[in-house]
């Protein structure tokens, strides 16, 4: 471990201290510290976050003949290559495991990230065709698939009833020794990207461990803080709030500034720090340090797009990378609110809560007055796992537009999808449903607001069928739809239990929380986090760090207006660029260089309405693209819309959608452009990212995307 040390004055002996500062406090845990640690790891058991020994014991069985499985198919690639007897001997090869379980964090029956490292002459090629047919051949192992077109490349499966998703790397090394340390910097040297991309989750795992005090200190916080962060709805780097590999950050910076704390401390420490913490100020573990590889790192002197970022958490390895890209204004907002609100554990440290009470969760569904229900069905179970796959990937889009309607001042959304009601599908559709709360901001000086959220909805529906396309995922019954609903008709999308006042047993919270989370494939995921809702794409932009003041949310009755059917067509797209400057990396104390006003959750309000779109499979798919860099990121941050439309411009728009039903192209309709993501980018992009507007949307003659509009009439009560 790099440990520092600073003398301290009047001749005393000198202190260490871990990170990029000093400890805060070196006080040893007393009697009564580890008795409240002792009562947290009893109140996180029936949650399932521990794994008895046979289990463990399991899941080793199976990485030991996994990594022997490995060995063997090396040697026989290498002999097939004509290596000479002496070197396919000692080719050697081994797997690497990352993630929750390389953190020593992972629950019961939770999946296994792990890496396949080889020798030079083994090609990525041999990866995804011999050894996936090799290990098609194996009985042990099921539901074998391959996602070579990933942003991370994988093969996962189940081996032995352990899921587990497999990496690969070549490294430029004649041979692969079992001793083989991946943390040093010079093993990324003369390697792909997709190679340095996959070793990157392995590489920021080891690193986080390197740098805590103590590590079983670390683990048992970690979990707690995982298990809190769950319970409140704040787990998903997918969705734009914080992911496993960015928990585990911060649970490693707290204890590096309290090195001799336990966990029970820990936890308390750790929303006292974060609570306080002056967003964008970056966390970080330790320096960044330059090993002249020429790979692209966070660095917001450099990279004007990196000054965007609203709760910049930094990799430890190189190259450096900002692990919450995804996070917009809205989820910041709901993470440093539940900082602040949820903090109990004052309470429970001084004996007047039990720790069950840091794992009670909020109702979502009882939170807000409105809600966009999104819904994405398929005909079949196969094409509705790949479908919501998708979808899921791209719900932050969705919330970015939203977050830019001027009358938005909040649009949350539930990390957690559930299956469509029988009332409100057909009967052979497969259906998930997402729920996204909205809080509506209070207009002064007016007595009714007309709202139009079509363009904000279509355009990130026009996201997600571009992008099936482009990959040639588009089946026939692959649809999504988005509804406004009140929260008193919640119950039509939802069970009782769900949407009722009273709070439920922890029992009933587990079952909830474990109950309908299918194994799916992550289109744009690059396997930072081990959690199964986790997704380390690239990002799709960089979040805006200056978004305007929220006011009171209005009580508001709603209107419903004339739906106006309209045939889908690309939404323009705008964004602000970002300003050129020069500007240094904020340290720990310092007043942040781009400040970033989050907004405190008011009342809210809604309408029944419904957006939806359906398409026919298109056989024709846009080229794809490779990437250049760990990390593509908009010079740019999104800005709010300048107005949503006065009643002359719903007119027109009203008489332009309807010569556009005549006949005229949507294109040549004179509805204001509303301004969508920023896509214009400096470096290529994955194969598995597209642009709002790069290709066209899957469409014929005889078969279109068909979407209705949706517009709100909120007048206020005196």
């Amino acid at each position: 471990m790099k440990e520092m040390s600073s003398t301290m004055p009047g001749g005393q002996q000198p202190q260490k201290h871990y990170g990029i500062t000093s400890a805060i406090s070196l006080a040893p845990p007393r009697e009564i510290d580890h008795q409240y640690t002792n009562k947290l790891c009893d109140a996180m058991k029936p949650f399932g976050v521990f794994e008895d020994e046979e289990e463990l014991n399991h899941r080793l069985a199976v990485l030991g003949k996994l990594n022997n499985f490995v060995k063997e198919w090396i040697a026989e690639i290498s002999e097939l290559k004509n290596l000479p007897p002496s070197a396919i001997s000692c080719v050697g090869g081994k797997i690497f495991t990352f993630g929750s379980y390389r953190l020593g964090v992972h629950t019961k029956g939770a999946d296994i990230d792990a890496l396949c490292v080889a020798p030079r002459h083994v090609e990525r090629s041999d990866f995804f065709q011999s050894f996936f047919e090799k290990f098609k051949q194996h009985e042990e192992i099921k539901d074998l698939r391959a996602v070579e077109d990933a942003f991370v490349p994988v093969i996962k499966f189940k081996f032995d009833g352990i899921e587990i998703d497999l990496l690969f790397a070549r490294l430029a090394l004649q041979s692969i020794p079992d001793n083989l340390d991946l943390r040093g910097d010079s093993i990324l040297r003369n390697l792909d990207i997709r190679c340095i991309r996959s070793l990157n989750g392995c590489r920021v795992t080891d690193e986080i461990l390197y740098l805590v005090p103590n590590k079983e200190n670390f683990r048992l916080t970690l979990r707690a803080i995982k298990l809190w962060a769950k319970r409140r709805g704040i787990y998903s780097n997918m969705l734009g709030f914080l992911g496993g590999v960015s928990w585990a950050m911060l649970v490693a910076r707290t204890c590096q500034l309290y090195p001799n704390a336990v966990a029970a401390t820990l936890v308390h420490k750790f929303f006292l720090v974060f609570s306080k913490w002056e967003w964008p100020n970056p966390v970080l573990l330790k320096q960044p340090e330059d090993s002249n590889l020429n790979l692209p790192v966070w660095d917001p002197r450099v990279n004007p797009s990196d000054r965007y970022h609203l709760m910049p958490i930094i990799t430890p390895a190189y190259p450096q990378q900002n692990s919450t890209y995804n996070v917009s204004t809205s989820t910041r907002c709901m993470t440093e609110t539940t900082y602040l609100k949820k903090n109990v554990t004052d309470e429970i440290l001084q004996g007047k809560a039990e720790w069950s009470k840091l794992f009670e969760p909020p109702n979502f569904f009882q939170k807000y007055k409105h809600y966009i229900v999104l819904t994405a069905s398929a005909s079949t179970e196969e094409n509705h796992l790949e479908w919501i796959g998708l979808v899921e990937s791209k719900i932050r889009v969705l919330v970015g537009n939203l977050e830019r309607n001027e009358y938005i001042t909040l649009a949350h959304v539930n990390p957690q999808s559930f299956p469509g009601s029988k009332e409100n599908r057909n009967e052979n559709d497969f259906v998930s449903m997402w729920f996204i709360g909205i809080i509506f901001k209070k207009v002064e000086n007016a007595e009714s607001v007309n709202i139009d959220l079509t363009y904000d909805i279509q355009s990130f529906t026009d996201t997600v069928y571009r992008q099936a396309n482009n990959i040639n995922m588009l089946k026939d019954g692959m649809k999504i739809e988005a509804t406004h609903v009140k929260k008193k008709q919640l119950h039509q999308y939802l069970p009782p239990e769900l949407v009722q006042k009273k709070k439920r047993s922890i029992a009933e919270l587990n079952r909830s929380s474990n109950g309908g989370s299918s194994k799916r494939i992550s289109l744009d995921s690059s396997h930072l986090d081990s959690s199964r809702d986790t997704d380390s794409g690239t990002p799709f932009t960089s979040p805006a760090s200056k978004p305007s003041k929220p006011t009171s949310d209005t009580e508001d009755s709603v209107s419903p207006p004339k739906q106006v059917f309209v045939e889908g067509s690309p939404a323009p797209s705008a964004a602000a660029a970002a300003p050129d400057q020069g500007m240094s990396i904020p340290v720990i104390g310092s007043k942040p260089a781009v400040k970033a006003k989050s907004p405190s959750p008011p009342a809210s309000s809604s309408v029944p309405t419904v957006l939806s779109g359906d398409v026919q499979p298109n056989a024709t798919s846009s080229p794809r693209e490779e990437p250049n860099g760990l990390e593509d990121s908009v010079n740019g941050a999104p800005v709010k819309r300048p107005h949503s439309p006065t009643q002359e411009d719903l007119a027109k728009r009203h008489k332009d959608t309807e010569v556009t039903r005549a006949g005229t192209p949507l294109s040549e309709s004179k509805a204001k452009p509303i301004p969508t993501l920023d896509t214009s980018r400096t470096q290529r992009l994955p194969s598995m990212e597209l642009p709002d507007a790069s290709s066209p949307l899957p469409a014929s003659n005889s078969c279109r995307v068909v979407k209705n509009s949706i517009k709100l009439a909120l007048n206020r009560h005196k």
